[in-house]
């Protein structure tokens, strides 16, 4: 018998164990973003992810804007634009709660892992569905205490001094981002039910490998 007798057939590509794509730098990129889930699950979390990339792009360029035109203004015709600070205090609350959504979507939020790290694969599976739907619990929770918050706001009818909006106009990003951020942890506790992998989010994919070595 000849070498080549003792070599293993080959596999066939739909034989293959599926490739294990490990987070990286790159799954910030929304313009490459497919959502892992199926069906309507999907859907919802394509439409979360172009309804936080329009509020991010939004709230980031009118501050870029309106601090430019501020700065400007001041130096060269020698006054300032008299609601910018307000204006940019209202774009902050957008970007904060926008992003905490965008956050969670790739998984960036500062986790305490030392324990989760440590654990098996089965305990890690098991954590992640718990931590994922106990933070959508919490972050639905804290939509329904801003919404009261914003009610009550809306009927003080106080206004902002320089643009003379209500004030509740600058705050209902709170709600939105609560939710949101919510909708999102919902999904991945979601993820990872129906997957057998270890998901940080609907597109993050856990750095380990050792499942395998586990189930020998």
């Amino acid at each position: 018998m000849t070498s080549e007798d003792h070599r293993a057939p080959p596999v066939r590509p739909d034989q293959a164990p599926p490739a294990r794509i490990a987070p990286t730098d790159d799954d910030i990129d929304d313009s490459r973003y497919v959502s892992g889930l199926p069906g309507i699950l999907g859907v919802v979390d394509m439409a979360i992810a172009r309804i936080e990339a329009v509020l991010l792009a939004t709230g980031v360029l009118l501050m870029a804007a309106n601090t430019i035109a501020n700065v400007v203004g001041r130096y060269l015709l020698g006054e300032s634009i008299f609601f910018s600070e307000e204006l940019n205090q209202a774009l902050i609350i957008l970007i904060t709660f926008a992003g905490i959504s965008y956050a969670a979507r790739h998984g960036r939020h500062i986790r305490m892992s030392a324990f989760f790290d440590a654990a098996p694969f089965r305990m890690r599976k098991l954590l992640m569905v718990v931590i994922a739907a106990v933070t959508a619990l919490m972050m639905f929770l804290l939509c329904w205490y801003s919404i009261q918050y914003l009610l009550a706001q809306i009927s003080r009818g106080r206004l902002l001094p320089a643009l003379q909006i209500p004030q509740w106009w600058i705050i209902v990003w709170v709600p939105l981002g609560f939710f949101l951020t919510g909708l999102q942890y919902g999904l991945t506790a979601i993820k990872n039910v129906i997957d057998p992998e270890v998901w940080l989010s609907t597109s993050v994919l856990e750095g380990y490998d050792d499942r395998h070595e586990e189930e020998v």
